[in-house]
């Protein structure tokens, strides 16, 4: 994790420059003044609706704790909604649009799908059971796979036995609930 920490700088510059030459290609296209009233309105929407997607992400999160359920999905919900409120607040067309996107249901959808992903990757698997429920997946079995036999061994004693596949094909159906 900390070896990635020594690209932030640059990274931030290069974002910086890049939100400078698009505000002056925008700028040269339309002029000074449009260019700079939208970046001023993206930032003002950006502030009313981090307000708004911060109450609305509390609110899912105690609802989902008052009903038992994992919160979850409320949680990465409201955290990408926060997110692209926040791009849209901080000043810059790129920025901008990249939080406007955030904000659309099915890109956001997807971006809180990528983010549960990423968080099932980072955290054990008891926690991620208990941030987002025990998760449904599909077992398919094939056919047998031929087993090597093993090594005489020097010691005297039984053989262990191939595990027996049962039902070959068909799919068994189940949760994975670490407790």
């Amino acid at each position: 994790m900390r070896r990635g920490l020594k690209y932030v700088p640059p990274a931030l510059l290069l974002f910086a420059l890049l939100e400078l030459t698009v505000f002056v290609l925008v700028g040269r296209a339309v002029g000074f003044g449009p260019a700079v009233l939208m970046v001023f309105g993206a930032s003002l929407l950006g502030l009313v609706l981090l307000r708004r997607e911060g109450m609305r992400a509390w609110r899912g999160f105690r609802a989902a704790a008052q009903a038992g359920r994992p919160p979850g999905a409320e949680v990465t919900d409201g955290l990408v909604g926060l997110l692209g409120a926040l791009l849209l607040a901080l000043p810059g067309l790129v920025s901008g649009v990249v939080g406007l996107l955030l904000l659309v249901p099915p890109l956001r959808r997807l971006a809180g799908g990528g983010v549960r992903r990423a968080t099932e990757r980072r955290v054990s698997s008891m926690v991620a059971g208990d941030l987002f429920g025990p998760r449904r997946v599909r077992v398919y079995r094939g056919a047998p796979q031929p087993t090597p036999e093993p090594a005489p061994s020097p010691s005297p004693g039984p053989a262990p036995s191939p595990q027996p596949v049962t039902d070959p094909g068909k799919a068994i159906e189940g949760e994975i609930v670490d407790r």
